[in-house]
């Protein structure tokens, strides 16, 4: 900043029109006037209806509109063109050649990356699909000769997506142009908050007794709980200032023998696994999916199969006789049985099986990550080698506190 400046007696730093906001509701709004746009979006069905999917293909058709070498021009211009122009290419752990995503192995990126490509992928070949019967479409970006989009283009447009939005109140996740642009500070270092002025604007605000010197820098948090693992997937950086993983999220598969699984599997409306956060000296533990796995038909776990009112059926959980609705307040119900200890204690002994396993994953890696040749004149970038080191030094430490945590919970 040109200026001192201080939190209470400063103006809005910056707004934004609401005009200006990318948001589903501005996709919307630009898709009656571009009718290429709209044939596009129409397409879709529901995927188009969903802000993710609206505002990536909107960033999508903005990039080919400008696109100097597109054979015939489709698509209406707006001041997202230019704004595209300017917004750098973030190093995402999307966009890591094969080698550098091998240091990852034994930490829960990993798996998390594999699986969005895999999504990204779906949503690329959806979008493909969808938009082949459109003559222009088929000829300009899918003709095996001259069609110009790639796979990477759909990966571009995720990375400027994740990378940038924001959760506005009352208008839900959007981009928005120059805010988007500020840099990320947890805590005490956060200089600024975004919030919705009574026009819907964007407007960028000082915080209360904050005050940033002349030449200082206004930064925004992009989540100050959020991990180590979720800040390079999302951001493609770690914090200098971090000093623990804070969370992680651990999968979980149904054992193959048990007799319930096919039937457990197919009513679980919870993520399959469960999430160790770090709190204080401890460390606590989040997941209703592990108390499936720590329960059976004899000890009151049962399954049926119900007709519905519109004569479908679909298959019920009951507990001890009463219906479980829904596995998410599981533990609440388990809580109420005299053998609610017997339970826990079963939970304990998978969570310590899972974590051993998961450190024994990350440092049966460790020295082939150490030996990886990095830098120039290899497949390996400097900044990817020591970010994949410092996600595994820091998920192995709360991985190492929380097996300690809860080892003093089972039985000598």
């Amino acid at each position: 900043m040109a200026r001192h400046l201080k939190g209470g007696e400063e103006p809005p730093l910056m707004t934004i029109p609401r005009e200006l906001i990318l948001s589903l509701e501005r996709v919307h709004e630009h898709a009656k006037s571009d009718s290429d746009f709209r044939s596009v979006l129409d397409s879709l069905d529901g995927f188009g209806r969903t802000a993710r999917g609206a505002i990536l293909t909107f960033l999508l058709m903005q990039s080919f509109t400008a696109c100097p070498s597109a054979p015939r021009k489709k698509g209406i211009s707006s001041p997202f063109t230019e704004y595209l122009k300017y917004l750098p290419m973030e190093m995402l752990p999307t966009f890591w050649a094969p080698a550098e995503c091998d240091l990852l192995t034994g930490t829960t990126l990993a798996p998390a990356l594999t699986a969005k490509l895999n999504s990204l992928n779906r949503e690329f070949e959806q979008l493909r699909e969808a938009t082949s019967s459109l003559p222009w479409c088929a000829e300009q970006w899918w003709d095996e000769v001259d069609g110009i989009l790639e796979f990477d283009d759909w990966l571009q447009v995720d990375a400027f997506y994740r990378s940038r939005a924001l959760e506005y109140p009352g208008v839900g996740d959007c981009m928005v142009p120059c805010i988007d642009m500020a840099n990320h500070s947890s805590g005490t270092g956060t200089a600024a908050i975004y919030e919705v002025d009574d026009q819907g604007n964007a407007v960028l605000l000082l915080r209360d007794g904050k005050t940033v010197e002349e030449n200082g820098e206004i930064t925004i948090t992009y989540g100050d709980k959020k991990g180590a693992c979720e800040m390079l997937f999302s951001y493609g950086f770690i914090e200098d200032e971090m000093e623990s993983a804070r969370e992680l999220f651990l999968d979980l598969s149904i054992p193959g023998d048990d007799p319930l699984g096919r039937a457990k599997a197919a009513v679980a409306n919870c993520a399959p696994g469960f999430k160790i956060v770090e709190s204080g000296d401890g460390v606590s533990w989040d997941g209703a999916y592990i108390w499936l796995i720590c329960v059976n038909e004899e000890d009151g776990l049962s399954f049926q199969i119900q007709q519905t009112v519109e004569g479908n059926r679909e298959l019920i959980a009951t507990w001890k006789d009463e219906p479980v609705h829904g596995f998410e307040d599981f533990r609440s119900i388990l809580e109420q049985d005299p053998l609610w200890d017997v339970y826990h204690l079963r939970a304990v002994s998978v969570l310590q099986e899972r974590i051993a396993s998961q450190l024994q994953d990350l440092y049966g890696s460790d020295d082939q990550v150490d030996a990886a040749q990095h830098g120039d004149g290899t497949n390996i970038r400097e900044r990817a080698w020591h970010l994949a080191k410092r996600l595994r030094f820091l998920e192995s430490e709360l991985l190492e506190k929380a097996y300690s945590y809860y080892e003093d919970e089972l039985p000598a």
